[in-house]
């Protein structure tokens, strides 16, 4: 009797694992299948724009002598600029919580809020910004309100990521450098921080990535949708490509819905360099390490 009970249990967890991995497997293949159509159609639509003059002719109110250059300009220095003020921020605090600040309640108090923050929607760090940078600090709508605030949305990211690389370094390294008498200073700037380069970098570059394709935060601070200049001061005004993707997609004619998917096979190009930047900054310095 017992004997049969405990193969009818577990013929029911088999069925109970199989019915489990079908349902997963049924959910991976509808997610990649839209995937592979929103892609399709992107292509389909958008790659018969993509040339030299559409990346270097500035927006227009004619399809075929619009471009995206000033957005294109617009991203690269949101992106440069955001990694400027996220970078050394995000990994000083992460090297401080970790490295210095001991078990007590107010770090405890720190590292909830860092993990809540980043979960916010990044429009309320549009919000934000536009109280802070645009109306109080006085920075107006220009790039510079536009960085920071980007740089808001990408920290708690940084600082998340900083962290779990320096967590994941074996304690063996630190003692043997205090061993042989280096200070808490050398010891992670020779010794710990060299090691969790790779899941550093790695990170930093996975939260550039969410930042070039942020619209809702840009909105909020002013970016303007039509421009047709380079920004060549931090105090100019910008746009940026998902801001142009955004105003060409609600356009009426059917030719700018056309040069809005080129926009995005572009945005797309950039997104996927990035991560591919990422996974070869990992192998790349991950094999230089080893304990």
């Amino acid at each position: 009797m017992t004997s049969t009970t405990g193969q009818r249990r577990r013929q029911r967890i088999r069925i109970l694992s199989f019915v489990f991995f079908s349902a997963c497997l049924a959910a991976s293949i509808v997610c990649v299948g839209m995937l592979f159509v929103l892609l399709w159609s992107v292509m389909r639509d958008g790659v018969h724009w993509l040339d030299a003059d559409f990346l270097t002719r500035f927006p227009s109110r004619f399809p075929d002598r619009a471009g995206i250059r000033s957005a294109l300009f617009g991203s690269l220095w949101l992106t440069g600029l955001t990694a400027l003020f996220a970078l050394p921020i995000g990994v000083g605090a992460a090297v401080y919580l970790e490295e210095y600040a001991g078990n007590s309640w107010w770090r405890r108090l720190i590292q909830l809020n860092i993990s809540n923050l980043a979960g916010v929607p990044s429009i309320v760090y549009g919000i934000l910004g536009l109280g802070l940078f645009v109306q109080q600090m006085a920075l107006g709508r220009s790039v510079l309100s536009g960085a920071l605030t980007l740089s808001l949305v990408v920290l708690p990211i940084v600082i998340l990521a900083t962290q779990e690389a320096l967590r994941g370094i074996p304690d063996s390294i630190r003692h043997a450098s205090y061993a042989l008498g280096a200070t808490r200073w050398q010891t992670v700037w020779h010794q710990v921080l060299p090691a969790a380069l790779p899941g550093i970098m790695t990170g930093v570059i996975l939260a550039l990535s969410r930042a070039i394709g942020e619209a809702a935060p840009l909105v909020a601070v002013g970016a303007v949708a039509f421009v047709r200049f380079v920004p060549t001061s931090l105090m100019d005004p910008f746009t940026a490509l998902p801001i142009q993707i955004f105003d060409w997609s609600g356009r009426p004619k059917a030719e700018f819905r056309e040069i809005a998917a080129a926009a995005i096979i572009v945005l797309l190009a950039m997104l996927i360099t990035m991560n591919t930047m990422a996974v070869f900054v990992r192998y790349r310095f991950g094999r230089r390490i080893r304990w």
